[in-house]
């Protein structure tokens, strides 16, 4: 083989449309004066964009074959495209409705893992119980409840991957009639009944806005051996409650640790899609990865769960051309307008991302981030938009509009009933989110190698060349049937994601 035949280029074209490219490593004009026969005018660091030709002022940069943004001044061929030259501006898009569907070949043979069956049909990936707080007020009481069960402790209770407490902000001081209340009874509901929880304790104080009896006559939950409830004012105080509410548990503990993991069909596995903190490489390496591995989830009859709605902003029209339906396409962009009136009445713009350390890593735009956040949904067809802790019960590709931020985001896919997490991280995003395994996908070998041990893939092999994009999705796809099955994600085994659990709170707290 020939040293041509093992050329890499410093550059990465991602289409023949584009008139930038990214930097594989490191350019230093000092120690390059030309990449690809283009001038190198500027250091660009790795994961950067460099212009491919000349940008006048107010031209459109492209990157993906679509827009990214405006030049802010004019940019010659070599220049570092970044802030300073790059902004967001204005264009029509074209929603194309259902345009571009192309469905998904079923596969020849079923995948599998070995899950706990549920009486309601769903599938748990681990058996958690639950303490849950109603309202903040009630949350030191959950914690302390939860703390009782050390390892320890649990070593008398097999069967059972812990005790976790699920607590918050909010429960109080809000509107029972506004959409935040919504969210968080959709929420709190959603975790109540999650396939990866065998028991839950609820706990408030008594007095609360958010009553107990309501939320659970409201979202269809009954008490039972399986779902217990306590209010502090009623049993007496915290210390009792601590008592009575550890008391409770233990009487759970049999039941939920007889459950047994059965070899199911991949088709109960309901993934969660999250982008945390990204880089030049997010859009290249891990995203697209990703993106392989849920077409292969949704062959095998799954259900993955594309959310962040202001990180889709942008690229919304590659969705909407997917649409199984109009009606699907058309609630996305009434998403996408709920976004613009809230950003707006919030003193705030859609464009507020990306954040100070995407930046760093090479991203310029809202419009770039998103175009890389939305690869991570495949090639299949969107079949249904749901609401922020809706119960998804499509299967296949589904939209679920939640805010950006990586845990309130997770908290409404996980309510929403999501099993698995696959979260793709250039900076080095760190959360856990208890009671679903979260599988931590590093965009570049740099962070991977920095950070190992808070990274669960190396995906920077997309980056060197060593790896194709097929491959890291089929390798991606076999350590989400492991994880599934039970083998601790690196978060798990740190113990990390008691804290992440945060409903999105919206509207007036009075």
């Amino acid at each position: 083989m020939s040293a041509k035949d093992n050329y890499i280029s410093p550059l990465i074209r991602l289409n023949p449309e584009d008139n930038v490219a990214v930097a594989r490593e490191r350019l230093d004009p000092r120690e390059l004066s030309e990449v690809e026969g283009i001038p190198l005018r500027a250091r660009i660091p790795r994961g950067h964009k460099l212009a491919l030709r000349q940008i006048p002022m107010g031209e459109a940069v492209i990157k993906y074959g679509q827009i990214i943004g405006f030049a802010t001044a004019d940019i010659g061929a070599g220049d570092h495209v970044h802030t300073q030259n790059l902004g967001v501006g204005e264009f029509m898009r074209d929603y194309a409705f259902c345009t571009d569907i192309r469905p998904l070949p079923p596969v020849d043979r079923q995948a599998s893992f070995m899950g706990y069956r549920r009486a309601d049909g769903r599938v748990g990936t681990r058996n958690y119980i639950a303490v849950i707080a109603s309202v903040n007020c009630s949350a030191t009481v959950s914690r302390a409840v939860a703390a009782h069960f050390t390892p320890e402790v649990m070593a008398r209770f097999p069967g059972v991957d812990g005790v976790i407490s699920l607590t918050h902000g909010g429960g109080c001081a809000f509107n029972t009639k506004t959409e935040g209340y919504d969210y968080l009874t959709r929420t709190i509901a959603g975790y109540a009944s999650h396939p990866n929880v065998g028991g839950v304790l609820m706990i408030g104080l008594g007095c609360e806005t958010n009553q107990i009896p309501a939320l659970l006559e409201r979202e269809g939950l009954a008490e039972g051996e399986r779902l217990q409830t306590l209010t502090i004012q009623t049993v007496g105080g915290t210390r009792r409650t601590v008592a009575a509410g550890i008391a409770a548990v233990e009487a759970m503990m049999p039941g939920v640790g007889a459950a047994r993991r059965e070899d199911v069909p991949a088709s109960g596995l309901s993934l969660a899609l999250e982008c945390g903190g990204s880089d030049g490489y997010s859009g290249i390496s891990a995203n697209p990865g990703l993106g392989h591995a849920a077409d292969l989830l949704i062959r095998h009859g799954g259900t993955v769960i594309l959310a962040e709605t202001p990180e889709i902003y942008g690229a919304e029209h590659l969705l909407t051309r997917r649409a199984a339906r109009p009606e699907v396409a058309e609630k996305l962009l009434e998403r996408i307008e709920w976004w613009r009136d809230y950003t707006a009445r919030n003193r705030a713009e859609m464009d507020n991302n990306p954040s100070h350390g995407n930046k760093q890593g090479g991203l310029t735009t809202i419009l770039e981030k998103s175009l890389g956040a939305v690869a991570k949904g495949g090639s299949g067809t969107l079949e249904a938009v749901y609401e922020y802790a809706e119960k998804v019960t499509a299967h296949g590709l589904v939209f679920m509009d939640t805010p950006g931020y990586d845990p309130v985001a997770v908290t409404g896919q996980v309510a929403g009933g999501a099993n698995l997490i696959a979260f793709t991280t250039g900076r080095g995003s760190v959360s856990g989110f208890k009671p679903a395994p979260s599988l931590k996908l590093a965009t570049n070998s740099e962070m991977f190698r920095h950070m190992s041990e808070d990274m669960d893939l190396d995906c920077g092999t997309v980056v060197t060349g060593e790896e194709t994009i097929e491959a890291l999705g089929e390798r991606i796809f076999q350590a989400m049937l492991d994880t599934a099955s039970g083998k601790e994600t690196v978060s798990e085994a740190l113990g990390y994601g008691d804290n992440e659990f945060v409903p999105w709170q919206v509207g007036a707290i009075m």
